[in-house]
Order: structure tokens, then C-alpha cells, then sequence
């Protein structure tokens, strides 16, 4: 008997099938996590009062804008590329993001607040961003990740900074959110990145202050 795998191989439209699937999913707030959320050590010694609720809301809003923008972009990569060793660590780094994205947004909800309004916006920029680069090359490609995830993670630190020191909380959050990003970063970076110009870095920390700053009201 032939025991030879005879499973038909994903199509082109399967794959933009998912895309699509996953983009509604990101944008209705759809998508859960396969880890449990982190949680703090010790129980926190105080409730937050409304300033610093305010504040840890307006900050977790930010940090899911950014996990919505990650979708999209390793989404939008998996799409590109040509190579299936990169497909499957594409994959498997979007699932980590999906982790975050589910648990920032449970937060907000703990919070009393919401995602960014402009959430369809931020999302179909970084889709762009992410096809362009993987038509490009693989090595632009995994370029993008390595320069998005060491901003992601000085952003991040950035924000344990401002955090309330009593919302430990969205501290946990965060902190796995950060040892997360600088691991894709160095997968990335093994994986063979190549180094993106000067310009388009400085290009990408500007839109990147242009999306934090917008998210943390809106």
C-alpha cells in the first residue's frame, strides 16, 4: 500500500485565505492566547487610583497597536516568502505575537478601556511594509524584523519605566512581552538579516513615535 503523504500543499489563495481570516480576527479582538497570561509574582499592594489607571490604560493601548502592527507584518511575510524553513519561523513567531496581542487586549478590558481606535489603519500600514520588504528578499525581510523587534523592546523598557510601580500586573505583561521580542529579534538576526539602511531605520523610528503618540489618546 502506498503510504506516501498524498495531502494537497497549501495554494496561493488558501494562504491569502488565512491572511484574511487572521486580519479579521486581530481587528475584532477574536484571537486568544495559547500561554496562560503572565502574572505577577506577589499580589500588588494597592488598587491603582484613577490617574494610574489612566496611565497604564493609555500605555497597554500602545503596546497592543504595537502587537496588531506585528500581525500584520508577519502575516504579510509569510505571504512573501519564498522559503519554507522561513514560512515556519515566520509562523511561529506570529503565534507568540498572538499571545500578546490576546493579552494586552484582555488588560485593556481589565482596565476599563479599549484598543486604538485607528486599529485598521496601523494594521494595513504594517501589512504593506511587510509584503514590500518579503518581495524584496528574504534578507530585507527578516532586516525588518530584527530593526521592529529592538524598537519594539526599547520601547517596551520604556515602558517599565512609566508603569505604575503598583500595577504589577501589566508589568508581568509587559516584561514577557520584552524577553519575547529580543528573542525573535535574534532569531531573526541568525536567520541571516541584512542590515537595512541608515534612512529607512530613521524612517521607521519616526512612524513608529507618529503610531505610539496617536495610540496613546486615540
Amino acid at each position: 500500500m502506498n503510504t506516501l503523504n498524498t495531502a494537497k500543499p497549501r495554494s496561493v489563495l488558501d494562504d491569502w485565505i488565512s491572511a484574511a481570516d487572521n486580519a479579521l480576527r486581530t481587528l475584532a479582538g477574536a484571537n486568544t492566547a495559547a500561554r496562560p497570561t503572565p502574572r505577577p509574582v506577589t499580589s500588588p499592594s494597592s488598587a491603582l487610583d484613577a490617574r494610574e489607571a489612566k496611565l497604564s490604560a493609555s500605555l497597554m493601548r500602545v503596546n497592543h497597536v504595537g502587537e496588531v502592527c506585528a500581525q500584520a507584518l508577519y502575516n504579510a511575510q509569510l505571504l512573501a516568502t519564498r522559503s519554507p524553513a522561513l514560512h515556519t519561523s515566520f509562523h511561529d513567531a506570529a503565534r507568540e505575537e498572538t499571545d500578546h496581542l490576546a493579552w494586552t487586549q484582555q488588560r485593556l478590558r481589565e482596565l476599563n478601556s479599549r484598543p486604538s481606535l485607528l486599529n485598521p489603519l496601523w494594521y494595513a500600514g504594517a501589512f504593506g511594509i511587510g509584503w514590500v520588504a518579503g518581495r524584496i528578499s528574504d534578507q530585507v525581510s527578516l532586516g525588518f524584523v530584527v530593526e521592529t523587534e529592538s524598537q519594539v523592546e526599547q520601547h517596551l523598557a520604556s515602558h517599565l519605566d512609566r508603569l505604575p510601580a503598583t500595577d504589577l500586573a501589566s508589568r508581568a505583561i509587559v516584561q514577557q512581552m520584552k524577553e519575547d521580542e529580543a528573542r525573535h529579534g535574534a532569531q531573526a538576526q541568525l536567520a541571516g538579516a541584512a542590515k537595512l539602511p541608515a534612512p529607512v531605520r530613521g524612517a521607521m523610528r519616526i512612524a513608529a513615535k507618529l503610531m505610539t503618540t496617536t495610540a496613546h489618546y486615540l
